[in-house]
């Protein structure tokens, strides 16, 4: 939490209790690319795969949820078991993100107190983000991975001319992995269910539920591959690493 108080990473239990959800379930219609952005390669492996064994890698790590497209569910491809098959689940994707997070709440086993949601669009991020998420949720807050916003922001309108500029003060850019106790987050997808409440990530449905939330720093490595031109991008961010 930024409130000049340490963040120390986790040191995790003796048993593990961290499952973790990669919500893998897109279209990928953004890249205008045949393959699914998902299983596409980028730095040297498939992007699901990087994060597949980034969090297995994780101490505490009890089960991998990816959730994917329903049409690739049963038959997954087959370098996704190239981590510890005991604690992989796939679980099948939704018509929204929210319904494939809420699907892959339903796949995680009892152990697992601690729930990790990340986005597969995400393959680097890395065991200090997700410790610094983790010691949040174990102190008993919920919490994301967010970096402040340095640009200069500017509503424009429909015609293209800049309305006004926007305060970029207390402004932050949401990443993932995002944290919650699974009673938290649990209740919070039944509830939004119930009120038909529709977020684009799982801390605005918290947000939406009156459910405090707290930022911890992201990592500018942790860029979303979103677009065609980012994989380019993400290729050069990996080479340029030490």
């Amino acid at each position: 939490m930024l409130d000049g108080s340490p963040q120390t990473p986790d040191a995790g239990p003796a048993t593990p209790d961290i499952g973790v959800i990669i919500v893998a379930a897109g279209s990928g219609s953004r890249t205008q690319h045949r393959e699914l952005k998902q299983f596409r390669w980028v730095a040297r492996k498939p992007m699901l795969l990087h994060s597949v064994q980034t969090f297995m890698a994780y101490p505490g790590v009890v089960s991998v949820v990816c959730v994917l497209p329903q049409s690739h569910a049963a038959d997954p491809p087959p370098w996704i078991f190239q981590c510890d098959v005991e604690r992989l689940m796939i679980s099948v994707g939704g018509k929204t993100r929210q319904d494939s997070v809420r699907h892959g709440l339903d796949d995680l086993p009892d152990e697992a107190a601690v729930v990790l949601v990340h986005d597969a669009a995400r393959p680097f991020v890395d065991h200090d983000t997700i410790g610094r998420v983790v010691a949040e949720v174990r102190a008993g807050r919920s919490a994301i991975a967010a970096l402040p916003v340095i640009d200069t922001l500017k509503r424009v309108g429909a015609a293209g001319v800049i309305e006004q500029t926007v305060s970029r003060e207390a402004l932050w850019r949401a990443q993932t992995p995002q944290g919650f106790s699974r009673e938290v987050i649990v209740r919070a997808h039944r509830e939004a269910r119930a009120r038909r409440i529709d977020a684009t990530d799982d801390a605005a449905l918290c947000e939406a539920l009156g459910i405090p939330v707290v930022v911890v720093r992201g990592d500018e490595r942790a860029m979303k591959i979103t677009e065609e031109g980012d994989f380019a991008r993400a290729e050069a961010l990996f080479a340029a690493e030490p």
